[in-house]
């Protein structure tokens, strides 16, 4: 199949969370199950790619649509990468969505829904490539919603022509891309989608619904997720349109990348490990409080995070744990950028605590390698979490993860308990009660060296790959051919 990935962030280029990591390591592994792959992204200003420019294809002028340029990378990992470039849109400070002030860019609706019309034509007769065309365009999250709708527009505009299939995938049901109604002019949105049945998501326009509402296949990212999300409490207000649409939603786990994540040969970190040398982990704590100014005790537990911080990912729950916490003699370096409130509670508990609490409000990848490498054990106690990565990470990296019972966490974690190693702590609920009793029996099992080390042999052995994930993909997009009309 020809396969469009089209995605607002793609690793290392620019990420600001897990759908970048998703987005580089997806597609090369359904190309190497023989498909032909292409990622289609913005060329952000700030954006540094690696790689040959094979070639520049233009993007013509199309009703309210501006003029573009598709430039053709060859990153050298069997997947070309396309690069939206159109600078009045996307050279720009600050990140994919928000500015260096941390508000909205304000034309956020053209920005992203040109890249989904483009998306669009890329599975059409109009693809800007010549001689390539996509079978399945493969849209994922909010920024790219309105793609399933243009290439619906496309199938009534041309009943006789070859329109690719949609495939939407949620990466977090919460963001939902929501703009003011008036947006559906600038769109190209008839009156007929503009209700309730299309793009309308109380009085405003939702991108995210508009590709689950038209999309020939949906997927998310965990089993647990797909069901949640079906549910008033975790829907969002679109779980009535997804139970409604439950026959072509799956939720696939996501993987992680085996060549960026692996303790034995990440070349971020200072010394290299791997399960039969997990006396080496210990360096690389010695490292972390080294790099962080923590005081150097070997016998301190260590927990990390790395998150964006914010009441989701459950930062209040570490903030109130963490008196406790360091009076057992632990220690806490966090890496993330969030809430300015939950940002500068944890900068006071720095200057609070000076040695034992280590912040950096950054986005920094060789941090973040050196904490799942060097921390003890991290915390991830999310009150929902679609998927999750770094929970998988953790398990990698023999640093066992204490989560919180939703998502994709409870899909790759093996509760530790009296009676079962397992590979990692589970909560027994989202509150401060659940948080202490995972900390506790977190901190007893790292008290009884021979069962920990067995709780992190059990984390290192675990396969957190994308190959069966993969296959499953190919399974959805031959159901997405097959609804959309097309042979499979």
């Amino acid at each position: 199949m020809k396969i469009l990935f089209a995605t607002p962030e793609c690793a290392p280029h620019v990420k600001t969370g897990g759908l970048g990591d998703v987005s580089a390591a997806l597609p090369p592994v359904l190309a190497r199950l023989g498909h032909q792959v292409r990622i289609l992204m913005p060329n952000y200003s700030a954006m540094k790619v690696a790689g040959d420019v094979v070639a520049s294809h233009d993007v013509l002028a199309q009703d309210q649509w501006p003029a573009a340029q598709l430039i053709e990378i060859d990153a050298g990992n069997g997947v070309p990468l396309l690069l939206l470039d159109c600078p009045s849109l996307y050279h720009r400070d600050g990140s994919p969505y928000v500015g260096a002030d941390g508000a909205d860019h304000p034309d956020n609706a053209i920005r992203f829904g040109f890249l989904s019309q483009v998306a669009a034509r890329l599975g059409t007769r109009a693809s800007p490539l010549p001689h390539w065309r996509a079978d399945i365009v493969h849209a994922n999250d909010w920024p790219l919603g309105m793609t399933p709708l243009y290439l619906m527009q496309a199938r009534l505009a041309d009943p006789g022509g070859t329109v690719a299939a949609s495939v939407m995938t949620i990466h977090n049901l919460a963001f939902q891309g929501l703009f003011p109604m008036a947006s559906a002019d600038l769109l190209a949105v008839p009156w007929h989608q503009r209700g309730i049945d299309g793009v309308e998501f109380w009085g405003q326009l939702s991108m995210l619904k508009a590709g689950l509402q038209f999309a020939d296949a949906i997927t998310t990212v965990s089993p647990t997720y797909a069901r949640e999300i079906q549910t008033g409490a975790a829907g969002v207000g679109l779980d009535g349109m997804l139970r409604a649409r439950a026959d072509r939603l799956s939720g696939i786990l996501n993987g992680i990348d085996g060549a960026v994540w692996n303790p034995a040969t990440d070349q971020l970190l200072p010394h290299r490990y791997g399960a039969q040398s997990l006396a080496l982990k210990r360096l690389n704590k010695t490292a972390l409080q080294a790099r962080c100014g923590l005081q150097p005790r070997a016998e301190a537990m260590v927990f990390g995070v790395v998150s964006r911080l914010t009441a989701q990912k459950g930062i209040d729950l570490v903030l109130a744990a963490l008196p406790a916490l360091l009076a057992q003699g632990g220690q806490l370096a966090v890496l993330g950028q969030g809430a300015p409130a939950l940002q500068q509670a944890l900068l006071d508990a720095v200057a609070r605590y000076p040695g034992t609490v280590a912040v950096s409000v950054d986005f920094d990848e060789s941090l973040a390698h050196l904490i799942e490498a060097g921390a003890d054990c991290f915390l991830m106690p999310s009150r929902f979490e679609p998927c999750g990565l770094n929970q998988m990470y953790s398990q990698a990296y023999g640093t066992p993860p204490l989560v919180n019972a939703t998502g994709g966490l409870v899909d790759s974690v093996v509760d530790s308990t009296e009676a079962s190693d397992g590979t990692g702590f589970v909560m027994p609920s989202a509150d401060a009660a659940g948080f202490a009793d995972a900390l506790d029996r977190a901190r007893a099992a790292f008290a009884d060296r021979p069962r920990w080390q067995r709780i992190q042999a059990n984390g290192m052995a675990s396969r957190f790959g994308w190959d069966s994930s993969a296959a499953r993909y190919v399974a959805v997009y031959g159901e997405a051919l097959i609804r959309a009309g097309q042979p499979g």
